[in-house]
């Protein structure tokens, strides 16, 4: 919690933001890598040392040794900023770490629809994560609840014990409450502790709060204690987004923006009703989401695994956005638990993380939280709009027919050149491209023995 000390003392490196900057940065996607680095420098004073760590190294394997166990070297990933978020009124330049062609132009090309067309808003609840401690074979489980409900006084304030920091910024456990569990081995006594987090995803820190109070409420319910862990669905961590636009700037050359409108709802429809839609629908949400949380040193993993459990609180997995029209524009809205962190963790070891976050501002953890549910409804609509127009595929198509142009052993300007020609015959396949580099390479070959002549 020393991090955290350290946010609430006003070190946490706040970047002054003039009230005409924007996130509005025209062609940048022209630009080479060093260039758009230089561009950023524009929204944030970069370093020569701190462009060349993003563009080259932004985490060392002796670094990378500290975190996991059997370490043989560094995973890249691509790592892209989308622009045009305008937030609450606030822009954003929003970092994303992901392999998958087209999601951050995607993401940045509806943004900028909103934003000129109507407006993006986000609000996040208190970080309050649960842990649970699961006790059987308890003999009275009324007794058991009524017992550990008089005691809650005394076991909230020995949960506290454990983190005094936490509790001296505001933080700390703040309720307790019991359910009984009917299960397959009996019933079970579960008990939730709530606890207030701050700016840290608070894993550690409610982890041993619980594992603090188990052996105590197992005596008092004289029962047995098997689980003491923080839960991932955390409901009383709930961020949400909205967009409100004209909806006729979603228009294509064959379709009105009025019916595109239409169809996008009725695309909603479906995801919310039919599971194997949803699962596919809700993953669109993830492709912007996760990464997010990955190039700010999250937990993916925990927070969708929350996000699905919560598309199927209501005892059927649906979709975890919703459209409509409303007074002639659409309305799309989202809801989603986000546990996420500011400080500690990778923040505190990786230090491209904590680049991105003073890239970012310093975004506190409920800023963060607004800024991921906005960027999975955006990520949302923009996949809606390509389903019902033209199609997944067409968006994907360029870039796409580069990868495998790559693939194949083009490079540079023969990679464009082969790329273009299987998008112009429709043939974006590995076989075609390795066919185009060969007649590449023959093609070349007699300018170089005439060189060599």
């Amino acid at each position: 919690m020393e991090d955290l000390q350290k946010r609430n003392d006003g070190q946490k490196q706040k970047v002054d933001k003039p009230a005409a900057r924007t996130s509005r940065f025209p062609g940048f996607y022209k630009l080479d890598i060093w260039e758009r680095l230089d561009k950023l420098g524009e929204w944030f004073p970069l370093t020569t040392k701190e462009k060349w760590l993003l563009k080259n190294e932004t985490l060392k394997a002796e670094k990378a040794d500290l975190m996991v166990e059997n370490v043989i070297g560094v995973f890249g990933m691509p790592l892209a900023v989308a622009l045009n978020f305008r937030i609450n009124d606030k822009d954003w330049v929003i970092p994303m770490a992901v392999e998958e062609t087209s999601i951050v132009a995607a993401c940045g090309h509806i943004a900028k629809l909103v934003r000129e067309n109507g407006s993006l808003t986000a609000n996040a609840s208190h970080a309050i994560m649960e842990g649970q401690v699961q006790l059987v074979k308890v003999p009275d489980i009324d007794r058991a609840v009524k017992d550990i409900l008089e005691a809650k006084d005394r076991l909230l304030k020995l949960a506290n014990k454990q983190d005094r920091t936490l509790v001296s910024l505001g933080g700390g456990a703040k309720d307790l409450t019991c359910r009984r569990l009917e299960t397959a081995s009996g019933p079970m006594l579960i008990i939730h502790l709530a606890v207030d987090v701050v700016d840290a995803m608070g894993a550690n820190a409610v982890n041993t709060m619980v594992e603090t109070l188990g052996p105590v409420l197992g005596e008092i319910a004289k029962g047995e204690v098997v689980l003491q862990i923080i839960s991932n669905l955390c409901d009383k961590a709930i961020a949400r987004a909205r967009f409100e636009m004209d909806p006729a700037c979603l228009g294509s050359k064959e379709m009105s923006g009025a019916r595109v409108a239409e169809r996008i709802i009725q695309a909603y429809h479906f995801a919310d009703a039919d599971p194997y839609r949803a699962a596919t629908h809700n993953k669109g949400i993830m492709n912007g989401v996760d990464a997010v949380l990955l190039a700010t040193g999250n937990d993916w993993r925990a927070v969708e695994a929350g996000m699905h459990a919560y598309a199927a609180r209501t005892g059927r997995y649906r979709s975890l956005s919703s459209y409509r029209l409303e007074n002639g524009k659409l309305i799309g809205e989202i809801e989603v638990p986000v546990a996420v962190g500011v400080v500690g963790g990778v923040t505190k070891l990786h230090p491209g993380v904590e680049l991105i976050l003073r890239l970012m501002g310093m975004p506190s953890r409920r800023e963060l939280a607004e800024v991921i549910a906005s960027v999975g409804l955006i990520q949302n609509l923009g996949a809606l709009r390509a389903l019902v127009t033209e199609g997944i595929q067409e968006g994907h198509m360029t870039l796409h027919a580069r990868n495998v142009a790559y693939s194949a052993g083009a490079f540079g300007d023969a990679a464009i050149k082969v790329a273009d020609q299987m998008i112009q015959e429709g043939r974006i396949r590995f076989d075609r491209a390795r066919e185009l580099v060969k007649k590449l390479i023959i093609q070349k070959q007699p300018e170089d023995g005439n060189g060599e002549d």
